[in-house]
């Protein structure tokens, strides 16, 4: 498989390296803390290629060759995805006190979201899981007030409008019915905010639960809320392989 490549945000780039929020990128862009190739960018809309450029924070390397880790987390309820938090609410890198190393997530589950979510520090990865580009799949188990028709839920596969904008294709198949509460399982390739929530909202139904139990084909089987387990060396051989990363 070829390698992709492509050049995107400096702002964005430092963000998913673990540097420091998006927001906080600006500033430190534009206070000329940031060289690419050797010359100081002040341009926080500036491009780059990661795979290609050399790209330093107050001189020192952005990609590190520091070990990488690979984790795999089954995160609570109402903990937050952020590396950092001005409300001292409870973060997953919380529960990696003991790693030695500046951890991040793999994108983000709201806080009253549950289940499975990578956590690393190895940012060019963490960006191909992220991109749409790459098409990762991510399953959810979706708990919703009242009775959904068959039918409907066949009609929200094909994408439902939500902030103005259609969502993609994707599989939900009905799983368990009461008289008041339908279980689903949602299959998708995208990743906007509260997109599972606002899907059923715009149809009419009350998101009560939602847990991600699968990504890029990994899952939680075996993970306690809280618990996260290091990925093996194949199951990050895989990881590389689905999103062309050599």
């Amino acid at each position: 498989m070829d390698n992709k490549s492509e050049k995107r945000r400096l702002q964005s780039v430092l963000s998913h390296a673990g540097v420091c929020s998006r927001r906080a990128a600006s500033g430190i862009i534009e206070s000329g803390r940031v060289k690419v190739d050797g010359s100081t960018v002040r341009d926080k809309g500036a491009r780059v290629d990661p795979s290609v450029s050399e790209i330093l924070l107050d001189d020192k390397p952005v990609f590190s060759a520091e070990k990488k880790h690979y984790y795999l987390f089954n995160k609570p309820l109402n903990v937050i995805s952020t590396v950092s938090d001005t409300h001292d609410r409870r973060k997953i890198t919380d529960f990696f006190s003991s790693v030695k190393a500046r951890l991040y997530p793999v994108g983000r589950l709201d806080k009253d979201t549950t289940g499975l979510i990578i956590v690393t520090n190895d940012g060019e990865l963490c960006h191909r899981l992220s991109h749409p580009s790459f098409e990762v799949e991510k399953e959810y188990m979706v708990t919703v007030s009242g009775s959904v028709p068959g039918a409907r839920a066949k009609e929200m596969e094909g994408g439902v409008v939500i902030d103005g904008e259609k969502t993609y294709p994707c599989r939900i198949d009905i799983t368990e019915k009461g008289d008041k509460y339908t279980v689903l399982t949602v299959k998708l390739h995208e990743g906007r905010k509260r997109q599972i929530r606002k899907m059923f909202a715009a149809s009419g139904f009350r998101v009560r639960d939602l847990e991600r139990i699968k990504y890029a084909g990994l899952t939680i089987d075996g993970l306690k809320s809280g618990e996260y387990r290091a990925l093996s060396h194949a199951e990050v051989e895989k990881l590389f392989k689905l999103t062309g990363r050599r």
